[in-house]
């Protein structure tokens, strides 16, 4: 797949997800395997700027070219103004937020509100596309409601407007994260524009996403919740795609030794106060589904020091490799992950 001049090594993409997809996840992703990754949505509110958040969401050193960064926002001039922004900051792909579903950002027309002005669609992809010289490109949900599809017209509007490259959602607005995903809509989008389409939504395996690559005709999918505490889920679905058969699951040792990785990149990026707060979460997915998970997230919750985290981390992983030397999972972790509720409720 191509995107503007960026060749991407391969066909699978990680969703940008707030509060997730921050740089160590990014390039924990990218060495298991994701061609492409996408930041956290960044506002395109100059104001917001100068905030420890928006300095850490700008901040690429060290990361792993093409650089994508989403950008959020409802006026073209700001949304113009925050690609150049960015583009400075080391940007080399600009993608434009029309897919969040979130009460916060909905409610001050960004996100996937804007699927109901296609007006307003079109000038700020106009804006943003002539503002820079990368490539700029568009996520976006199937429509406002299920009434209101509008997912085919607002990619022609894209493509006519100069975007590189299009991911879709499959789901509307009104849908936010529940229920199942819908792929017929992305499948006519692809039909539509000559724009390579990246499907998102639902695919937590290497079998699905297959099925959504045959059933969309998408050039990419784009895996996000499927992802957390389960980076490694690019090489199994890279490995699936090209021989046909699922790979074993991680070591222990492996899986132990990258996420006291995870962890110092993670630190090092919030400093620690804020650092132990934030991998949390990281490390509740991690163990999700795992024997003495649960005992173990509740463990880590109220610890309050990065020595703490890491000592529980190899305990934890020294339990399980008494019970064998791959890892187990009781059963399959499909429930929505709190960020999702969070952004429901916000």
């Amino acid at each position: 797949m191509r995107i503007g001049l960026h060749h991407i090594e391969n066909n699978l993409v990680v969703a940008p997800m707030a509060g997730v997809t921050d740089r160590p996840f990014r390039q924990l992703c990218k060495r298991f395997g994701a061609g492409l990754a996408v930041s956290e949505m960044v506002s395109s509110d100059p104001r917001l700027r100068s905030t420890p958040k928006s300095q850490r969401r700008t901040d690429h050193q060290g990361e792993d070219e093409p650089i994508v960064v989403q950008i959020a926002g409802a006026d073209p001039h700001q949304l113009a103004e925050a690609a150049r922004y960015n583009v400075q900051r080391g940007a080399q792909i600009i993608d434009i937020n029309m897919g969040c579903p979130a009460k916060k950002v909905c409610n001050v027309a960004a996100g996937s509100a804007l699927l109901q002005n296609e007006a307003l669609v079109r000038e700020i992809l106009k804006a943003v596309v002539g503002a820079v010289e990368v490539p700029v490109t568009l996520k976006l949900r199937t429509g406002w409601n299920r009434e209101h599809r509008n997912a085919v017209n607002i990619a022609r509007i894209a493509e006519d407007a100069g975007v590189a490259a299009l991911s879709v959602h499959g789901r509307t607005r009104e849908c936010a994260f529940m229920g199942e995903a819908e792929y017929d809509t992305i499948r006519e989008v692809k039909r539509v524009v000559a724009l390579p389409v990246t499907a998102n939504g639902d695919i937590d395996s290497p079998e699905k996403a297959r099925t959504v690559l045959e059933r969309t005709g998408a050039d990419a999918v784009m895996i996000g919740r499927a992802a957390q505490g389960r980076p490694w889920i690019f090489r199994e679905i890279f490995h699936y795609l090209k021989w046909g058969s699922r790979l074993a699951p991680p070591r222990v040792d492996e899986i132990r030794e990258l996420i006291l990785e995870h962890l110092d990149d993670h630190y090092a990026l919030y400093g620690e106060e804020t650092g132990v707060k934030t991998a949390r979460k990281h490390l509740g997915w991690y163990a999700r589904g795992l024997a003495a998970g649960d005992a173990f997230r509740n463990e880590v919750n109220r610890l309050d020091s990065a020595a703490a985290q890491i000592a529980a981390v190899g305990c934890f992983f020294d339990r399980l490799a008494e019970g064998g030397e791959r890892l187990e999972y009781a059963s399959k972790a499909t429930a929505a992950a709190p960020w999702v509720e969070e952004a429901l409720a916000a």
